[in-house]
């Protein structure tokens, strides 16, 4: 740990990719603030319900600005932000534009068809900080990056995309101790072992659960950049690439949408950053997708991608079990702003000539009984509730593995490996698209994790097919066997103005050490035998080991100065995390529950951090 001495003596710059492109039917950046007004103008019933599927298309969103515009009872300052990023989203002349920080072209083709795009570059300047005053440590992380692009039209109903980054980064951990995937004392064999995994913290400049990697599959060392030097963490100062890409359009007038490319999505969340199958802090992947939306009121899509390895063990070795791919399929219907209603199926599937998966109208689930049980089956379902103005209520779930016969049994047996959500949305009329949200989700042990399995194609390597691509999970941030508690307010004082106010609480179990709780981690893996009658393989939520308990608290605003010639945008995010453990009497894993107790050990110490993080950027769009 370096002492806040080390804070002051480091450039406070971080540079992000900004993008703002001309394309019509390429996709808005998953992080963009449209989503958060676009999400809250359906609350309020003032545009038709917008698909589950996100990132949305430029025109899609336009589309949806248009009609929330038409509203004659729109308070003047909301208004005005949305003409604003109206405004931000329209094409902008051919030459260079110093407000966006682009050069657009358009070119003529052969066949006439008209060939437009803009090439630019993109900046972001930040610092994170945490200190640690019952430890006097102190952290702090760097992620910084500097992005070309260019992005356009090719005629009226294609687009494209290319984004290359590279970034000088760093975000330190700390190794807290070693986890088994399988429960201690299990006796393994050739395709289930049961070996020592190395556990780090979360990234201790940041907030928990909140840093999300941008490099793609390594790292180096300034320095030492060979092949041998290739890193998987930038525990100290490193560099790494990343390449973002799209190809776009629609079909069938705007009947049909379709996308090829990398990028991060978000499917089946009911609010922004909440999904519980497909998460807007999964890692991306190259993936096709398409969606069917003939009518407001329904719409069909469908995604097949190839899945990234973590780059644990170097470039061969991570890879050598890690060959999968993923598809998902989910059906939306609504009831004006009133009702929605979608559900849908999910496979991780080792890569081999299987058509059924990427096949969009063949249900995965079913599918999977016509050829053998060796992949990762999911299903989801979620509904919501609203009445237009007044607020709506949400329920998700998302089941990873169960058997309708031991429902009765939903929350004892570990076979039963599932996660749900209930929450509530309430606009808040303080300020400008002012809204409060309270959720809690419930991540059960053993959620998005798999067994090693022996598969079609990889003769006696046995396959890791869990629900996670790059190290992460495709799912939500929590990890397995955690729950969370999450209360936050935020809106737009003014029209250049962001704020929010968050209230987190968050437990999940022991992923190291002598009292961890076996399914705490991504890397678990479940036994195969004896799922009903083992009695280690029963879950007791804070009674069968040591939890960590975090009370999250943190406020946040960003700022544009749209007057000057270039546009800044100054953001920042400070607050307190207060973390401490409970542990139970008995024995861990014991197959009954025990009363717990806090506990402030050398293990599981309790501890306080302060952590602010600061940034300005450049050509924002709002």
């Amino acid at each position: 740990m370096r002492k806040a001495a080390q804070f002051l003596s480091i450039p406070w710059i971080v540079i992000f990719p900004v993008f703002l492109g001309a394309q019509t039917h390429g996709s808005l950046p998953i992080d963009h603030p449209a989503y958060y007004l676009l999400e809250q103008a359906q609350v309020r019933g003032l545009c038709e319900p917008l698909p589950g599927i996100k990132p949305y298309s430029r025109k899609l969103i336009q589309k949806a600005l248009t009609e929330i515009l038409d509203h004659e009872k729109l308070p003047l300052a909301e208004r005005r932000i949305l003409e604003s990023l109206q405004a931000a989203l329209e094409p902008a002349s051919s030459g260079l534009n110093w407000q966006r920080g682009a050069y657009y072209f358009t070119i003529p083709t052969k066949g006439g068809i008209r060939f437009s795009g803009d090439l630019g570059l993109g900046l972001r300047l930040g610092l994170a900080g945490g200190a640690y005053p019952t430890s006097g440590d102190f952290a702090w992380a760097m992620d910084s990056w500097i992005t070309g692009y260019t992005n356009g039209d090719v005629g009226d109903h294609f687009s494209y995309n290319f984004t290359l980054s590279g970034g000088l980064l760093r975000s330190p951990r700390t190794e807290l101790g070693t986890y088994y995937p399988y429960y201690k004392g299990f006796e393994g064999d050739a395709v289930h072992s049961n070996k020592e995994i190395l556990v780090y913290s979360q990234p201790e400049a940041f907030f928990p659960y909140t840093y999300q990697k941008g490099w793609d599959g390594f790292l180096f060392h300034p320095g030492s950049i060979t092949a041998g030097g290739m890193k998987n963490w930038p525990q100290d100062m490193s560099v790494g690439p990343s390449l973002l890409s799209e190809l776009s359009g629609e079909l069938l007038g705007e009947t049909l949408r379709y996308r090829f490319g990398r990028f991060r999505r978000e499917w089946a969340g009911l609010s922004q950053g909440s999904s519980l199958v497909f998460n807007a802090s999964a890692q991306p992947f190259i993936a096709l997708e398409g969606t069917f939306n003939p009518v407001s009121w329904f719409a069909f899509s469908a995604l097949t991608g190839v899945l990234e390895y973590y780059n644990a063990q170097g470039i061969s070795e991570s890879a050598m079990t890690s060959q999968n791919a993923f598809s998902i399929e989910q059906l939306e219907f609504n009831y004006k702003n009133y009702l929605h209603f979608s559900l849908g199926s999910t496979v991780v599937w080792p890569k081999r000539f299987e058509l059924g998966y990427p096949f969009p109208i063949n249900n995965n689930f079913m599918y999977q009984n016509n050829i053998g049980d060796f992949d990762n089956m999911g299903l989801f379902s979620n509904v919501q509730v609203q009445y237009p103005g007044i607020g709506g209520l949400w329920f998700s779930f998302f089941a990873d593995e169960i058997e309708v016969s031991s429902v009765s049994r939903l929350f004892e047996l570990d076979r039963h490996m599932f996660a749900l959500q209930v929450g509530a949305k309430v606009p808040i009329p303080l300020f400008s698209f002012g809204a409060l949200t309270v959720s809690y989700t419930k991540i059960e042990p053993y959620c998005y994790t798999h067994t090693r399995v022996l598969t079609p194609w990889y003769g006696d390597t046995p396959m890791e097919t869990s629900y996670t691509n790059n190290g992460q999970s495709l799912g939500h941030y929590l990890p397995p066997n955690s729950d969370e508690l999450r209360v936050r307010l935020e809106g737009m004082p003014t029209i250049h103005t962001r704020t929010h106010f968050q209230y987190q609480m968050i437990r999940h179990g022991a992923d190291y050490g002598s009292r961890s709780v076996d399914g705490s981690s991504l890397l678990s893996e479940l036994d195969p035998e004896g799922r009903s009658e083992n009695a280690i393989l029963r879950k007791y939520f804070l009674q069968d080991g040591a939890y960590q308990w975090q009370h999250i608290l943190k406020i946040g605003a960003s700022h544009t100065f749209a007057g000057f010639t270039i546009p800044v945008q100054i953001f920042g995010e400070a607050g307190v995390v207060i973390s401490y453990f409970t542990n139970i009497a008995g024995e861990p894993n014991a197959g009954s529950p025990s009363s717990y107790s806090v506990v402030d050990t050398a293990e599981y110490p309790r501890s306080t951090g302060i952590i602010l993080i600061l940034g300005i950027k450049f050509f924002p769009s709002l």
